[in-house]
């Protein structure tokens, strides 16, 4: 039985074994072995852990036997402080005006929901942390506008303000101006290199301040802000809210990181600006000339590629609809229109990619036919008579135009106080005419004194035996206006004729910028070759297209074609609220086979009107003989006045067609039928031209410039005889010493001498002698910066500030001081604060929730908005400020402003110069401006530029 049972046991032991193995694998035991070790040791770690940790527990237990037990109290108090909580009671009560505080504690309670609330809850449910913050902010709010109610912000906003914007306009283009020094050399992104240069010259204008590094670094940005921040709360907090750290460092973030830099990041992005100009200009309509100068004008390869994809954009559009009858004429001009701007943009991109894009004004001078301005039209001319200076002041003829600046002061001032005699007598009032003669005889022998005398230094040379006479009249007549009247033609006659002069100076380069200046320049163009491209100079200024006269007129001109053409229907036309006389001309082409062919075209008084004044530029003999209907301002749209208006242009058109005209003028032939071709004209030439009129006729009746230099005289010669007599006796030596200044670039007085005026803040250059007028400075002082007139001579600078001066009194400069007062007021009044709070809410946190980062936008859609805004600035800028500083330079300096927001870092430090000016006038006691030369002395800029002053001091 034993035996069996052995058996038995080692058989099914052994059948297990072959099922295991059989089952599991022969690697199984191996396994089984390892599983059994690893539950060992796995107890025996178990086993460890659970001693260890009763060990230490043991071990307290004992340590906290041998310590008295908590008395009882303490447990009693320490409960009850648990199970209550302590009230805060909040005053909402912030400053003081209802329309502010709900607002304001709406962006409170946001900003806490959306800072604090949504992870401290995580934390904690306890509110008395939440409800300690808010009444702290509270608190630093109601110090906030308690200090904002006690100060005067009127200087700020007038005077500190624009002070800031125009010392950030001189760095700017002081960095333009190195990076055009620099211009020859290897560059990298010109970006880059106009940034460094910008603060290279904050640096030696600021000597121990640049903003460099809070401006183009994120980190030390971000430091700036915390401890601006921390200085603020020190200022604002009451000393137990600030000495708590955690308080103080939760505010210090979210007021850093959470409301400060994204606000900064916002008002410096430079398409955010851009889109900000043109929705302040948004009621000004988009001007179509202005849009096709920002093309031409633009070097900027990506602008002009992005509105081109816009135009293709456009264009696929148009030729996609299915359209008929009036509809088509519409699309097939909007077609016509995309496709000259789509050409435009193709023209100059191929210009800036093949190097090829030229200076205007060298091309003018070596290739142009410029236009002629005669010389009595810029003698009177501010803009025109500024670059005459100059270029006498360069050939040394100064005592010849001076003189005759000055006898025509004498003579606005002689003729000014005959007519206050006159109506003194009038009125019956006494008044001595042996005063009156005394004084302008004064005045005249000044004059001869000055410029004709033989102790005349420098003396005017002219005729002898005039001066003689003129002589003798002062000795024995009584002086008139009139009296120079001789000697002033032939000095007129000297520089009309003298090559030296006039002459000269048609050639020369001043000549030129001068023709810029008064937005009379043509331009450059390309015109197409077999070989290539080649550069041309068109007389068009609008166009970008070179044509020649027999591409104008379908091919040549056969002689043995005769034209003729009536006005045979007139008619009154409305386009976008525009009410204009359309004239239809019927036109008769007679070839020389005998046939004949009829067209008719359609044409304004307007391009009759350039017409005419192209050919008249052309061919100046015409002008006698061709007389234009003129121009009717009111009634002009009455049919009996149309009638004789269609009459008078047929009489010209009769004459322009006059076979004896067309035999003496040849080549004007192809002008008058590119006029009368069945097309829409092409004013060309007839736009520059007509420019030219509009600068020059009104200036032949208009009252001579200098005359502005002697207008200070009383108005009665008897409220002031002994003032006069001596004022009238050194008038003209004054008037000529003032012609002789204005012509040298003299800067204006600075406090320290020894300082170059370009590396001081623009306040500094304040005249001492101008009016303490809040508009007048404000003027100046932008005007001089945007315009960079302190370039120009003081004589333009001169008639600007007079201009102004009589602007401002004009309009009652009181009048419009107070209105500036009251806006300053009204723009920090409770309404406009609280709307102020307003939009700040509705932009941060639309209908209630916190809005996101909007994604950047495309880059096309930016450089298309880049596009629109110099538009927009170009289209309002007024004609008038265009006569009174120049064209050219009026488009530099809007340009010039819209180039510096291009750039981000630059965009920043402005936002940080006005932070900065604000809390300098909000805390004037606290010695904020120490502050900021601490903060930003560590640039590696400061330390540089310092260890250059060392050195340089040293030797």
């Amino acid at each position: 039985m034993f035996a069996e049972a052995s058996l038995s046991v080692w058989g099914w032991g052994s059948l297990g074994v072959v099922l295991f193995l059989i089952s599991f694998g022969p690697f199984a035991i191996f396994y089984l072995a390892f599983y059994v070790l690893c539950f060992i040791c796995g107890g025996f770690v178990v086993l460890l852990l659970f001693g260890k940790t009763n060990s230490e527990k043991h071990l307290e237990r004992c340590e906290h036997s041998y310590l008295p037990s908590t008395q009882t109290a303490i447990l009693k108090v320490s409960e009850e402080m648990k199970s209550e909580s302590k009230p805060i009671k909040i005053d909402r009560r912030l400053t003081g005006s209802n329309i502010i505080d709900e607002p304001l504690q709406q962006v409170i309670q946001f900003a806490l929901r959306d800072y604090i609330q949504y992870w401290y809850y995580t934390l904690s449910d306890d509110e008395t942390f939440l409800l300690e913050i808010r009444q702290t902010l509270q608190n630093a709010l109601v110090q906030f506008s308690t200090r904002s109610k006690e100060v005067d912000w009127q200087p700020y906003f007038t005077t500190r303000l624009v002070d800031d914007f125009a010392t950030h306009l001189r760095v700017f283009r002081k960095a333009q101006e190195k990076l055009n020094e620099r211009e020859d050399q290897k560059q990298r992104d010109a970006a880059e290199e106009l940034i460094d240069s910008f603060f290279e010259a904050e640096v030696e204008m600021e000597r121990s301040v640049c903003r460099d590094v809070v401006c183009t670094s994120r980190k030390d940005e971000e430091g700036y802000l915390r401890d601006l921040c921390e200085v603020l709360l020190y200022l604002l907090l009451p000393p137990g809210d600030f000495h708590n750290k955690n308080m103080r460092y939760l505010l210090k973030e979210v007021l850093a990181r959470g409301v400060l830099l994204p606000l900064i990041n916002q008002l410096s992005d430079p398409d955010y600006i851009n889109q900000f100009i043109i929705w302040m200009i948004h009621d000004s309509s988009c001007n179509y000339e202005a849009f096709l100068n920002i093309l031409k004008l633009t070097d900027k390869v990506f602008e002009l590629e992005a509105v081109k994809d816009k135009v293709l954009e456009e264009l696929q559009y148009l030729r996609s609809l299915d359209t008929a009858g009036d509809d088509i004429n519409v699309i097939k001009n909007q077609i016509n229109s995309l496709n000259f701007v789509k050409k435009i943009c193709e023209t100059r991109i191929q210009r800036l990619k093949s190097g090829k894009d030229v200076d205007t004004l060298k091309l003018a001078a070596n290739f142009g036919k410029l236009c002629v301005i005669p010389l009595e039209h810029i003698l009177v001319h501010n803009i025109a008579l500024q670059f005459f200076m100059d270029y006498m002041q360069y050939m040394g003829g100064q005592p010849v135009l001076f003189f005759w600046l000055t006898v025509e002061g004498y003579r606005v001032t002689a003729q000014q106080q005959l007519e206050v005699l006159q109506s003194s007598q009038r009125d019956g009032q006494s008044q001595s005419n042996q005063t009156t003669k005394g004084l302008l005889r004064a005045a005249a022998v000044g004059v001869y004194d000055q410029y004709l005398s033989e102790k005349a230094s420098p003396r005017v040379q002219v005729d002898d035996a005039a001066v003689a006479r003129l002589a003798q009249k002062l000795n024995k007549e009584d002086p008139t206006p009139e009296i120079f009247d001789e000697i002033q033609r032939k000095v007129y006659d000297m520089m009309l004729r003298d090559d030296r002069y006039y002459p000269k100076f048609k050639q020369h380069p001043l000549y030129v910028r001068m023709l810029a200046e008064l937005d009379m320049l043509k331009e450059p163009s390309f015109r197409g070759s077999d070989d290539g491209d080649g550069e041309s100079f068109n007389g068009s200024p609008t166009g970008s297209i070179n044509l020649s006269l027999d591409d104008l007129s379908g091919g040549s001109i056969d002689e043995s074609v005769q034209l003729h053409a009536f006005i045979s229907d007139t008619g009154v036309c409305n386009d976008h609220g525009k009410t204009y006389a359309l004239y239809t001309i019927t036109v008769v082409r007679k070839n020389s086979d005998g046939s004949e062919d009829t067209w008719k075209t359609y044409r304004r008084y307007s391009d009759f009107h350039n017409f005419h004044m192209r050919i008249i530029e052309q061919f100046e003999s015409l002008a006698p003989i061709l007389k234009l209907p003129g121009k009717k301002t009111f009634n002009n749209m009455d049919r009996e006045f149309l009638e004789k208006r269609k009459k008078d242009l047929n009489a010209y058109l009769q004459l322009l067609l006059n076979p004896e005209i067309l035999k003496a003028c040849p080549i004007l032939m192809p002008n008058v039928y590119d006029f009368l071709e069945n097309k829409a004209y092409s004013r060309g030439k007839g736009d520059f031209a007509r420019k030219m009129d509009t600068f020059v006729n009104p200036l032949r009746s208009s009252m001579r410039n200098v005359s502005n230099a002697v207008k200070s005289l009383p108005d009665s010669l008897a409220e002031g005889a002994s003032k006069v007599s001596a004022d009238m006796g050194r008038m003209s030596e004054k008037l000529g010493q003032d012609i002789k200044q204005s012509i040298f670039k003299v800067p204006p007085l600075i406090p320290k001498p020894s300082i170059d005026p370009e590396h001081c803040r623009v306040s500094a250059q304040l005249d001492d002698n101008v009016d303490d007028n809040i508009p007048l400075r404000v003027m100046l002082l932008l005007m001089d910066e945007v315009f960079d007139l302190k370039e120009r001579n003081q004589w333009l600078r001169r008639n600007i500030k007079n201009l102004l001066q009589q602007l401002i009194k004009a309009t009652h400069g009181d009048t419009i001081n107070r209105k500036i007062v009251d806006h300053v007021d009204n723009m920090t009044s409770p309404e406009q604060v609280a709307d102020y709070v307003k939009r700040f809410r509705d932009s941060y946190w639309p209908n209630g929730i916190l809005a996101e980062t909007p994604p950047r936008r495309e880059t096309n859609t930016r450089m298309r908005t880049r596009v629109a805004a110099k538009t927009t600035l170009l289209g309002i800028m007024p004609d008038e400020l265009k006569h009174i500083i120049g064209a050219e330079t009026s488009r530099k300096g809007i340009l010039r402003v819209f180039d510096m927001f291009q750039h981000q870092p630059l965009n920043r430090r402005l936002v940080y110069v006005f932070i900065e000016g604000f809390l300098e006038v909000l805390f004037p006691q606290h010695k904020f401006p120490e502050l900021f030369v601490k903060l930003h002395s560590r640039s590696p800029r400061v330390l540089k530029y310092s260890k250059k002053i060392r050195s340089l001091q040293k030797r």
